[in-house]
């Protein structure tokens, strides 16, 4: 399989821009993105003795070296582990335990949190990505003599994708070449994507979201993309002007934000074709915020397993086919399954199942969680639930998984509650999401002391804020002598909520 983007797009438009970094204004042609790969990708075999197959974990916000490192594992076969900087010390402890990878690159920004984690240091080298920075800048421009590519098979992994779990801890989605391929040619069906296209990225380089809904798409296609280091919301209403792009992605989140920067009814956004929304379903007003400037709306619906790119709601039916995920992408098989198994019929609902050449092998060295996740071979259970309406327009009724969304992000209450009780004096305890006007959901956790213990509120916010990335922590707790139970025994989420 050719995985070599970059040498493609350096040999037919070398000179055209593929990356800016807004904050520093650096960029790099496809030809000098290509050659920086390449010198890249032989310094890691002959400094660090990389191979196919090892890992590279990265604690750092976008910038151009991070992108020059993907295209370098591209050619070289090596596994990027992108590292959430948001995740306390622990956290990044076990997944740099469970990845094991040979390298561990971060920003000097994250050294004193990454420095709190046990597990770093213990696999393999360690390099600071201002060293890499350097060593970059001071290669030569000419000439370069093109890197070799792997001859890597369609299965081989290009990311490990570490996402929260229903067991309370992280699990390693194996993201590979053949999902990075199909992704872009899915997306590039759906959206429009070409050699014209262009984009603003400032959704967080731990997301599949900020890889694959357009990053890795538009350097398939060989566009142009400008990257943020984080979402500012004057910031990006203003790059949307002056950059010109043709799509942008947000969550709605995001978009409310940038409506309420003074100044936003007189933003020219003549250039965009729409505004690509995933994450939770963006309200009509919002929705309508944006038709009344010309901006038109596509929802959408993705995960990190599969795609990411699934379902597209064609802005024509933002409204009329309100709360929808829209209609399957081009190579995106579904089935909805009943609780008995079954097909559902039109309008019933049921369990969403993916398949197709966008869907992960697996987890990384979990065979139970891989096995879990799939049904009847090789079709991929979502754990959510939804329905098919009699167009074929899919909606989500619940999430079958107990994952809420906070801001875009995933929240899985059992890694949540884990923390929680290991605060001495907690007897039970339960999370779950609850509305939240800026972030859409936040978390309320409901608690019940051991016999003689005294814990306020806030010591339980401070234990779960040493152990949690910020948007983990519950906004609310209440204290309850004990937790409802179901018949069987089982703490009754239905009835907090």
């Amino acid at each position: 399989m050719k995985t070599d983007w970059t040498a493609q797009w350096a040999l037919y438009s070398p000179h055209k821009v593929a990356l800016k970094e807004y904050e520093t204004q650096r960029s790099l042609t496809y030809g000098r993105l290509d050659a920086q790969a390449g010198h890249l990708a032989r310094r890691l075999e002959a400094t660090y003795g990389l191979a196919p197959g090892d890992r590279i974990a990265v604690l750092a916000e976008y910038c151009l070296e991070y992108v020059v490192l993907f295209a370098a594992a591209q050619k070289a076969g090596f596994v990027l582990a992108p590292l959430n900087y948001r995740l306390a010390a622990p956290e990044l402890s076990f997944i740099l335990e469970d990845s094991e990878p040979a390298l561990v690159l971060w920003e000097e920004k994250f050294a004193a949190t990454l420095r709190q984690a046990p597990a770093f240091g213990q696999h393999g080298a360690t390099w600071p990505l201002e060293d890499l920075s350097a060593w970059l800048e001071a290669l030569p421009p000419a000439p370069y003599e093109p890197y070799p590519a792997a001859a890597l098979p369609e299965d081989h992994p290009m990311f490990l994708l570490y996402t929260s779990g229903t067991t309370g801890f992280p699990k390693g989605a194996i993201y590979t070449h053949r999902m990075l391929f199909w992704n872009s040619v899915n997306t590039a069906m759906s959206l429009i994507v070409n050699q014209e296209s262009r984009t603003i990225v400032c959704m967080p380089p731990f997301h599949t979201g900020g890889w694959n809904v357009l990053l890795t798409p538009f350097l398939h296609h060989g566009g142009y993309v400008c990257l943020m280091k984080k979402f500012d919301a004057p910031a990006v209403l203003q790059l949307l002007e002056s950059e010109a792009p043709t799509l942008f992605m947000g969550v709605p989140t995001m978009l409310k934000m940038m409506a309420d920067v003074p100044g936003f009814a007189d933003t020219n956004l003549a250039s965009l074709r729409y505004i690509i929304v995933g994450g939770e379903a963006m309200p009509i007003p919002l929705i309508e915020v944006y038709h009344a400037k010309g901006v038109p709306i596509r929802q959408g619906y993705g995960m990190t397993e599969v795609g990411p790119n699934l379902t597209s709601l064609h802005q024509d039916d933002a409204i009329r086919k309100k709360g929808s995920i829209g209609r399957p992408n081009f190579y995106v098989e579904t089935r909805i399954v009943d609780d008995n198994g079954e097909e559902a019929g039109p309008d019933s609902s049921g369990e969403l199942w993916l398949r197709g050449p966008m869907t992960t092998p697996g987890y990384w060295r979990n065979a139970d969680a891989t096995a879990r996740a799939f049904s009847e071979g090789n079709w991929f259970r979502t754990g959510d639930r939804v329905r098919r309406d009699a167009e074929g327009y899919i909606f989500v009724v619940d999430r079958i998984k107990n994952m809420f969304i906070s801001g875009g992000e995933n929240v899985y209450p059992a890694e949540v509650e884990r923390i929680i009780l290991g605060c001495e004096g907690v007897a039970e305890a339960a999370v779950i999401g609850v509305p939240d006007a800026r972030w859409g959901e936040v978390g309320h956790a409901y608690v019940a002391l051991a016999p003689g213990a005294h814990l306020n509120e806030q010591t339980l916010i401070d234990h779960c804020a040493r152990h949690l990335a910020k948007f983990k922590v519950p906004r609310y707790i209440t204290f309850l002598d004990a937790l409802p139970k179901n018949d069987t025994g089982k703490i009754n989420r239905k009835l907090l909520k």
